[in-house]
């Protein structure tokens, strides 16, 4: 199963003619949107190209309308994909996980020791939870205030307390300060936990404390919020006492510099970072994230390895599902003309972010993208958000467009 990549190295001393007629080795460390996505595009744009994709999960838990599985909206299961379509693209799955990088000799070391030879590397971990930065914050506490921001279990924990919460409960969110996954994520999961409770909890409200100042599409939630679910939700910013330092896990309760919170619910999304194979690799810079090219997405501190999607420093482009899918296709060819011995073509890139206030309402925001001074920047003019005073037939499309979306990039990734 392995042989392309275990036999590198041994073919590496065999001399240059033995390297000029073997398949050149592609290993892509992570098999979410970014990671999976890259891995066929290698393989259906360059058949000659010989790829891992090396990811211990079985199957794959997506975060995208996950905050519809916590509202009650959706079943766990539909957010769970599989590799074997991956596996039959001529790809080979490695179930097993990455501890560490060789880059001077270009192999990923597995948890049992195997080495894999590579001739590039992708790494496309997505995030972990910084259980550093928030005191009284960490995996144990995150049992009783749960994160719910990697999709699985966490979800249906969120989920559960929801529903064993009495009528007149406080529930609180917790939203960190950029860059973090899904920057929409935090408002859209208000929105839900909102209509369910309205349905089933009526006398419930929510609390959102936020480190920012302003959020993604506010004022499209902000319009909604008064429309769908008037005197439920109220958002507290930063200047107004809204970031929370520290926690007490026990009470369920939350700090700020203005006072205390306590709360029957309590969903605390904690700053991120990449994922950590990306701090073994030394492609992860001081700030937790990681630099690249925005050309090549080749990494800016260790040569011949890529990062894309969450871990990636970004620039403008936001963090998202639909980000790393479209990193993933313009990394494939850039990693494919580098192997080539070619210049790659510099990408224009699109994100769009749909978000459900309620099964039938719907807001987006798009951008489009194009590196400038060393970094992706937004193309002005070219992306925008929903109508403030789009009638109710337009908000129930863009949910649907949502749905529509959600299928297809699952379809391309894993089916």
């Amino acid at each position: 199963m392995l042989g392309a990549f275990a036999a590198g190295a041994c073919a590496a001393l065999a001399g240059p003619a033995v390297l000029a007629q073997a398949a050149p080795r592609v290993v892509v460390i992570g098999g979410g949107f970014g990671g999976a996505s890259l891995a066929r595009a290698l393989k259906r744009e360059d058949p000659g190209i010989a790829v891992a994709l090396v990811e211990p999960n079985a199957h794959y838990t997506a975060c995208p309308l996950s905050n519809a599985v916590i509202a009650g909206l959706r079943d766990m299961k539909a957010q769970h994909f599989g590799y074997a379509g991956i596996e039959a693209d001529g790809i080979t799955h490695v179930p097993q996980k990455a501890v560490r990088v060789e880059a001077d000799q270009r192999r990923v070391v597995l948890a049992d020791e195997v080495r894999l030879s590579y001739d590039r590397l992708v790494i496309a971990p997505g995030i972990d939870l910084n259980f550093d930065a928030l005191p009284g914050y960490d995996a144990a506490a995150s049992q009783l205030m749960p994160h719910a921001w990697k999709a699985g279990e966490q979800t249906l924990l969120l989920r559960r307390q929801l529903e064993a919460m009495e009528d007149g409960g406080l529930v609180v969110i917790s939203a960190p300060t950029n860059p973090f996954r899904c920057p929409p994520g935090p408002y859209e999961r208000a929105s839900l936990i909102a209509h369910y409770l309205k349905a089933h909890k009526p006398r419930s409200k929510i609390l959102i404390l936020d480190a920012k100042d302003g959020f993604s599409k506010q004022r499209l939630f902000e319009a909604g919020w008064a429309a769908l679910y008037p005197g439920m939700i109220e958002w507290v910013g930063l200047s107004f006492g809204g970031a929370v330092t520290g926690v007490d896990a026990a009470t369920r309760t939350l700090r700020t510099d203005f006072g205390e919170h306590r709360a029957a619910v309590a969903n605390v999304i904690p700053p991120q970072r990449a994922g950590a194979i990306a701090a073994l690799a030394g492609v992860a810079d001081r700030t937790g994230w990681c630099p690249i090219d925005p050309v090549s997405f080749e990494s800016r501190l260790v040569p011949n390895i890529h990062v894309i999607g969450d871990a990636a420093i970004g620039g403008a482009m936001p963090k998202s599902a639909f980000t790393a899918n479209a990193q993933a296709k313009a990394c494939a060819s850039a990693v494919i003309a580098l192997l080539r011995e070619r210049n790659p073509a510099e990408p224009k890139l699109i994100n769009t972010c749909y978000s459900l206030l309620a099964p039938d309402y719907g807001i987006s925001i798009a951008g489009v993208y194009a590196p400038q001074n060393g970094l992706l920047a937004e193309v002005e003019g070219a992306g925008g958000t929903s109508p403030l005073d789009a009638p109710a037939s337009v908000r129930a499309e863009e949910a649907a467009y949502g749905e529509a979306w959600f299928q297809t990039i699952t379809t391309e990734a894993f089916a």
